[in-house]
């Protein structure tokens, strides 16, 4: 899952000092230099994680401490001034973060049209208007995005989920402020209105704190993108602009805060895995740690400041602060894409640097060409010395470039999507003598011309049934869902029960069903093997959602004792081939001791080159055939089936095999008897699932013994 993305590391609407001036005294509400430098600390280590270490570095966490800081302190001096002007406040905040945003995000569509095949560029689209609007954590929440899975196949825009957090955060702060402010001066008390935010916000934090070390424990794939999760870490910046003005500490105080705090920062990402359990109470180590430096540097002229603060206030560390925003947006897109051409799952040192260097390059040029001279206030009539364009004439150009980028940014991806909408949808029942998938493997069937169903366009909507159905328990829903396929009215039950790959079976169980009078009833969860571990996992996130369903359905089926029980025998091993989990051998115990007949299929390859995901559609997009874009047999497939030595002891467990009708004898193609095999990386489209019926009636008939 991401691993960490950063907040936007410049605060908005903030009375900016030059980075070159000397020094204010650090009076409350005088801007510090120091915070400045902190974020150039931040982003440095964001950016190195990523590209070398894979890992959270926890810099996300000091950029949401940090904004809330800043831009609560901004607002609560505004209302003490008067009205707080929230559609002037608006209005500047969009100024500062959208520039850069929209220069960053149309790099990245022209770059994915140029780059990736048009398989791609949907979710590229809707991503992209998704970060537009400030809605990218929700968009990937949705899809239990891996931020850790650094590879061709990752977004290039997934970063940007950090940044709708922040916009979704800096709106709430600005109606509460705003809110309380205006309630309080009707009320004739606009002195307590610090003392209404403070309880508020920490009441807020409180339950936002709660609600994500709960999210940790339960559904973390949701909980690192969820908002109100994430919510208590800038509020514990607003806690702090409110309560800092009031706050003294003697220096050795400040300077174990400081020292602390920045050591803490430092090795956050080596002490905790954050993208497992942040935002949870991990997150409190950079939370509490960037908290100690605001304190440490806090009510001090620079001079009196701890060392480390000093440190942090001088010139290159302030001014990679100035432009962390860019080279944060900057950064993961470039990344992504030179794995994407290199084809690897790390960048390693040269590749890392000339990935760093490029992304210093253009977050140089995006902070002076573009932030900048939309931030400038002053309008001279003549350029400044050494200047070669006066700054109002800077910044009309930027608006009007930037402005323009944006309009048809926005209108393209829409554009693309409405079309592609239009394009996508599930294939109907094909004519078998032109499309005779599996049984051109199976019954050697004559496989004429004619052009591959579904198309790339077409593959995607071409799902198993309870996915379409709204039949299959997603990743955050814990609730048993069951429907039922085949014959409704017959009185011999086959439960399907597991993952979505028991799923992909159904649209020919469903016609088997049909055929010879048998219910096909589903219990089905995305993520989720049938299982009876205690810590089940998913993506390499604890999954107890999966473990309590789990034993709900083992239960039901005990009751309702089907006559069999159909679910998946085994799965991809990480080191080749496949292989059968300790843990599917524990849940056909669970099943024989409730006398339960299993049928244990051999699960269907995943597409994997090199230990990178890849799906088909891009692949065949991307010019590959049907040979060059499948799997090694060898590499999908032990030589035995591994299910067969622990099955053994299992009288009542039936195992089958159906690969032979999915797989050629030395390749796994993607596309047999012009049928599209998969519909994503290791999902069967629905249209080839039906050209099995065939075989998959051959193999159950022995054991079900129904016709």
């Amino acid at each position: 899952m991401p691993i960490s993305s950063t907040d936007h590391p410049t605060a908005p609407d903030r009375d900016r000092q030059d980075a070159s001036a000397a020094p204010a005294p650090a009076r409350a509400g005088a801007y510090r230099l120091d915070l400045d430098g902190l974020r150039g600390v931040a982003i440095a280590l964001v950016v190195a994680f990523h590209i070398w270490a894979g890992r959270v570095s926890g810099g996300v966490d000091v950029f949401l401490v940090l904004s809330g800081f800043f831009f609560t302190g901004m607002l609560v001096r505004r209302a003490d001034g008067g009205a707080v002007g929230v559609l002037n406040t608006v209005r500047r905040t969009l100024r500062r973060l959208l520039p850069a945003m929209v220069v960053v995000l149309a790099a990245v569509v022209v770059a994915t049209v140029t780059l990736l095949p048009h398989t791609r560029w949907s979710d590229i689209a809707g991503q992209t208007v998704a970060s537009l609007f400030y809605y990218q954590n929700w968009y990937l929440a949705l899809s239990w995005s891996d931020y850790l899975a650094a590879d061709p196949s990752v977004s290039p825009l997934q970063h940007l989920w950090s940044m709708s957090v922040q916009g979704q955060m800096y709106l709430a702060l600005l109606l509460a402020v705003a809110g309380a402010a205006f309630a309080l001066r009707r009320a004739g008390r606009p002195g307590r209105l610090r003392l209404v935010l403070a309880v508020l916000f920490a009441v807020v934090g409180v339950a936002s704190f709660w609600h994500a070390a709960d999210g940790v424990a339960t559904q973390q794939g949701w909980n690192y993108y969820d908002t109100f999760a994430r919510a208590w870490e800038p509020l514990a910046g607003a806690l702090l602009a409110l309560a800092a003005p009031y706050i003294r500490l003697p220096r050795a105080a400040r300077e174990a805060f400081a020292w602390t705090g920045i050591a803490a920062i430092a090795c956050c990402g080596w002490m905790v895995n954050g993208v497992l359990v942040f935002p949870g109470p991990a997150a409190l180590i950079p939370v509490s740690a960037t908290v100690a430096l605001i304190l440490a540097g806090a009510g001090r002229d620079t001079a009196d400041q701890p060392l480390v603060n000093r440190v942090l206030a001088t010139g290159p560390i302030v001014q990679l602060g100035g432009f962390a925003y860019a080279l944060y947006l900057w950064h993961w897109p470039i990344l992504i894409f030179y794995l994407g051409e290199q084809h690897q799952r790390r960048a390693g040192a040269i590749g890392g640097a000339v990935i760093i260097v490029v992304s210093l390059l253009l977050a140089y040029l995006t902070h002076h060409l573009v932030e900048e001279p939309l931030r400038e206030r002053s309008k001279p009539a003549t350029p400044a010395p050494g200047r070669l364009i006066d700054p109002a004439r800077a910044r009309l150009i930027a608006g009007v470039a930037v402005s323009t980028v944006g309009v048809l940014l926005l209108a393209s991806t829409v554009a693309w999507q409405w079309n592609m909408g239009a394009k996508a949808h599930a294939v109907g029942e094909l004519d078998p003598s032109k499309y005779p998938g599996a049984a051109a493997l199976t019954d050697h069937a004559v496989v004429p011309r004619a052009p591959m169903r579904p198309t790339t366009e077409e593959a995607p909507a071409d799902i198993a049934y309870p996915t379409r159905d709204g039949c299959i328990s997603d990743f955050d829903t814990r609730a048993v869902v069951t429907c039922t396929y085949g014959d409704h009215e017959a009185h011999r039950t086959l439960a399907v029960v597991g993952n979505s790959h028991a799923e992909h079976w159904i649209p020919a169980l469903q016609l088997l069903g049909e055929q010879y009078h048998f219910r096909v009833v589903v219990y089905l969860k995305m993520g989720c093997p049938l299982t009876v571990a205690e810590e089940p996992m998913y993506k390499g996130q604890h999954n107890p959602d999966c473990r309590d369903w789990s034993a709900e359905v083992i239960d039901r089926l005990g009751s309702e004792h089907p006559d069999f029980v159909f679910t998946t025998a085994t799965r991809p091993s990480d080191n080749g081939g496949d292989e059968t989990p300790q843990d599917y051998v524990d849940v056909w115990s669970a099943l024989s001791d409730r006398n339960l007949q299993i049928i244990g299929i051999r699960d269907t390859p995943w597409l994997r080159r090199n230990g990178i995901r890849y799906r088909a559609i891009d692949c065949l997009a991307s010019g590959g055939n049907r040979l060059d874009c499948g799997i090694k047999r060898a590499d999908a497939l032990s030589p035995e089936n591994p299910a067969a030595a622990p099955a053994a002891a299992f009288p009542n467990l039936h195992l089958i095999d159906p690969n032979n009708a999915v797989c050629e004898p030395a390749v796994c193609a993607v596309v047999e008897g012009n049928i599209l095999v998969y519909h994503d990386e290791h999902h069967l489209t629905a249209s080839y699932a039906r050209s099995l019926v065939p075989e998959l009636g051959r193999e159950l008939q022995p054991i079900l013994g129904w016709w």
